[in-house]
Parts: C-alpha cells; sequence; structure tokens
C-alpha cells in the first residue's frame, strides 16, 4: 500500500515526519515559523488531564453495561426497550461528532471538554434518580452529549502537544485509559450497585464529575507555551475560512475520510455493543453463568482491549502500512469467532471458545482507533476535528444497528418472555453479520480508492 502522503515523504520512512511546507503553501498547513510540538512531561500532563475526561466518559457511558438486568427490573421494561436506552445514548453520540469536531476546530478542546463534564454529570445524576422509563431515557440522551465531547477534544490536545509520529501511540493509549474507565465499571460500579444500590451508586458516579472539571479548568493548557514562555495560539489556516458546511463538504470528499469512517465502522461494534448491553445478559441468562463469573469475563474483555491497544499502538507508529493489516486482522478474527460460538451445537460454546470470543472481541477498539488514523493523515490540521468526528461516528452507527437489532430478534423470537434461552441468544447475535459484511465490502472498496489517489498524487 502506498505511504500515505498526509504522513510522510515519497523518500522518507512513514515514522519520519515529512519537511515542513515552502512559502506559497497550501492552505491550512502550518506556519513554517511554528515550532514542532514539543512532546516531554508537559505533553504528557496535558495529555493525562485531558484524558481524566474521557475515562470518566467511559466509566458513564458502560455503566449500563453491568446494570442491564438491574434496569430491567426497576423500569419495568423487555429487551427492545432495554436496548433503548443505549440505543438512544449512541444515537447521541454519533449525531454529535460533527457538530462536536466542528465546536473543537473552533473554540478549542479545553472548553468542549469543560462542557462535556457538565453535560455527564447532570445525565448521570438524573438516571441515578429516574424511577421511570421516560425521565431514564432522557437522562441517557444528554450522558451521550456530554460523552460525544471528549474522545475528539483529548485526540486534539495530543496533536498540539506530540510530534505527529507519537500521534498513533498516543491515540491507542487514550483508548486504553478509557478501557480503564471500563475497568472501574466492571469492577467497582458492578459491585456497588449491589451493595450500595442504584441511587447511591449512580449518583456517587455523577459527583466524579467535580473533581475532574476542577483539574480541567485549573490546570489543562490545550497547546503548548511560546518561546516567551507564554501558552501559544493555534495553528491557523491561512486565507479565508470555509463555512461549516463547505469545512464537511471537503472532509468528506476526501477518501481517507470516508475510509476511516468504515473502518471505525466495521471493527468496533461487536464489542462495543456487548460491553455497552448484551454482554451481560448473553452470559447470565444465555449461557448459564453466575454474574461473578459473567462480571470476570467482561473484565477479560477490559484487559484484552488494553493489550491490543498497546500492541496496535507500536505498529502504527513504526508504519503507517501496519493500518490495513490491522483493520483486516480484527475484522477476521473477530467474525471466525462469532461464527464459531454461534454455530456450536445447542447454542452452548464451551468455555475455552468463549475466553477466545472475549479476546478476540478486546480487539475491537483499538481496531477502531485505526480509522482515526485514516482521516487524520488524509486531511489538513484545521480540519482534523471535523475529521475525525465524521470518522468517530462509524462505530457508534453500527453499535446503534446492532443493540437495535439484536434487541429485536431477541424479543420476537422469545415471544415476550422475561428471560432468554441460548437458543434466543443465538439467533439474535446472527444480526452481527450484517454490518460486518456491509462494512467489510466499503474498507476494500475505499482502500482501493484511496490507493489509486495517493499513486497518482
Amino acid at each position: 500500500m502506498p505511504a500515505d502522503p498526509a504522513t510522510s515523504s515519497p523518500s522518507l520512512p512513514a515514522s519520519v515526519p515529512a519537511p515542513r511546507p515552502a512559502p506559497g503553501r497550501l492552505p491550512g498547513t502550518p506556519h513554517p515559523e511554528a515550532a514542532l510540538p514539543p512532546g516531554g512531561r508537559a505533553a504528557w500532563l496535558a495529555w493525562g488531564i485531558g484524558v481524566s475526561v474521557y475515562v470518566l466518559a467511559v466509566i458513564h457511558r458502560t455503566s449500563l453495561g453491568v446494570a442491564g438486568l438491574d434496569a430491567a427490573h426497576r423500569f419495568s421494561v423487555g429487551a427492545s426497550a432495554l436496548s433503548a436506552f443505549s440505543i438512544l445514548q449512541v444515537l447521541v453520540y454519533a449525531a454529535m461528532q460533527i457538530p462536536v469536531g466542528l465546536l473543537v476546530d473552533r473554540y478549542g478542546p479545553r472548553r468542549v471538554l469543560l462542557a462535556g463534564v457538565l453535560l455527564l454529570s447532570a445525565g448521570q445524576l438524573a438516571f441515578a434518580f429516574s424511577t421511570s422509563f421516560g425521565p431514564a431515557l432522557a437522562s441517557r440522551a444528554v450522558l451521550g452529549c456530554g460523552d460525544a465531547m471528549t474522545f475528539i477534544s483529548v485526540l486534539r490536545i495530543a496533536a498540539r502537544w506530540f510530534p505527529a509520529a507519537r500521534n498513533p501511540l498516543v491515540a491507542q493509549l487514550t483508548g486504553l485509559a478509557g478501557m480503564g474507565g471500563n475497568l472501574v465499571t466492571t469492577v467497582v460500579l458492578a459491585r456497588a450497585l449491589h451493595t450500595e444500590g442504584w441511587t447511591t451508586t449512580f449518583a456517587g458516579t455523577a459527583l466524579l464529575g467535580v473533581a475532574v472539571f476542577a483539574l480541567v479548568a485549573l490546570w489543562l493548557r490545550e497547546v503548548p507555551p511560546g518561546p516567551s514562555g507564554q501558552q501559544s495560539a493555534a495553528p491557523v489556516a491561512d486565507g479565508p475560512q470555509p463555512s461549516l458546511l463547505a469545512r464537511i463538504r471537503e472532509c468528506w470528499h476526501e477518501p481517507g475520510t470516508r475510509l476511516g469512517l468504515w473502518v471505525h465502522f466495521t471493527t468496533q461494534f461487536p464489542g462495543n455493543a456487548f460491553s455497552l448491553l448484551w454482554g451481560l445478559p448473553y452470559l447470565v441468562e444465555g449461557q448459564g453463568m453466575s454474574r461473578g463469573g459473567a462480571a470476570g469475563l467482561l473484565t477479560l474483555l477490559v484487559l484484552s482491549n488494553m493489550a491490543f491497544g498497546l500492541l496496535f499502538g507500536r505498529l502504527l507508529s513504526r508504519s503507517s502500512q501496519a493500518r490495513m493489516p490491522i483493520t483486516l486482522g480484527v475484522i477476521a478474527g473477530t467474525s471466525a469467532s462469532w461464527a464459531a460460538a454461534l454455530a456450536w451445537p445447542g447454542g452452548h460454546p464451551p468455555f475455552w471458545l468463549l475466553l477466545l470470543l472475549i479476546v478476540a472481541m478486546g480487539s475491537n477498539g483499538p481496531g477502531s482507533l485505526v480509522g482515526l488514523e485514516y482521516a487524520r493523515a488524509h486531511n489538513p490540521g484545521h480540519r482534523l476535528g471535523t475529521a475525525s468526528g465524521i470518522a468517530n461516528m462509524g462505530g457508534f452507527v453500527a453499535t446503534m444497528l446492532t443493540l437495535l437489532g439484536v434487541g429485536l430478534l431477541l424479543d420476537a423470537v422469545s415471544g415476550g418472555a422475561e428471560t432468554y434461552s441460548a437458543g434466543a441468544f443465538r439467533i439474535a447475535f446472527c444480526w452481527l453479520a450484517v454490518p460486518m459484511a456491509v462494512g467489510t465490502a466499503m474498507v476494500l472498496r475505499l482502500h482501493r480508492q484511496v490507493g489509486r489517489a495517493a499513486a497518482t498524487a
């Protein structure tokens, strides 16, 4: 695969930054006199403060994954209505990606992160005190809006503080830190839910936002200091600025942006849908495991995600040519594991196969970040937020479709029963093949298109 023109020159390895543009450079490229991002301790501090918001968002986002059965009893709803919580949350998240990208490009990541913390905390607090379906559903929508403001903002901070060659590793570390939030959910929140109760547990997690808000407001610097020691302004594009719609069109007409969206779409959704909602019911009701055993497997999913994040980050930092092999490997491994589990006679795969399935889905989150790498590599700096927002929509749209499809099929084959058999889950999870097939076809098609464009550039 040809080297991506946005990350390397034809005569240099992919890990070596391309030369600075000469005078008369294209609009949107950095000023020649602008200093390269410094990296170092200050960069890691800025990234660490920003990523604390993302960790908080993941805790809130995945909290329903360990509370799905409790929510069904608390609000007296079935599988379709229960999936509506996560579907609406993910729908709002996906719909907000482009607006958030535009906000980050225009107002900077610090302000967007502060707004995100406020919305996350408000949504989780309202969810803690909700006793009926309608208010609880509205609170998850507010939470999804706040969640949408976090990841893109952290990536923008990293792009300003770290050299370009470090961005793939930092992006994977951001995802890995988010999995730390997922680990808090599966280990701490799941236990607190059954010892302290619904309201205390969710209200307690909402109050974590106070400390995170103070940390961002007081200590976060979103760009490195200038030569005088004062915080420098972010690089801006030369010439007149395009309108918001024009910027979205520019990003969308770039094939690398669309490839990033479909890579994200295809690689993320199986593990995301499993951890957000359907994993615990499948393991407890479908496979007859105890809650403790199911929580252990969900913890393994998080640990596997972290391990793959470190591996993929190292590979991507060494060469951009690792992007498509990683993508196809994640798709093949996840598809094969699910096919084997669903084809097992009786719908009860052995424990070793469940372990293999969980480990394979651990590659989904890190694999989806390859999509953001494609978007970053093929767009200039002044529209990185918008391009990242478009790419970041993909996996969450696929997750939403999966949550809905599985929920509808469960209700259809179970005849409205309050619990679901292994056979019902077996049929319902066959839905995973639909977005996987569509996404894989689009990835292969756009990969060829991007290759042709790079060859003729």
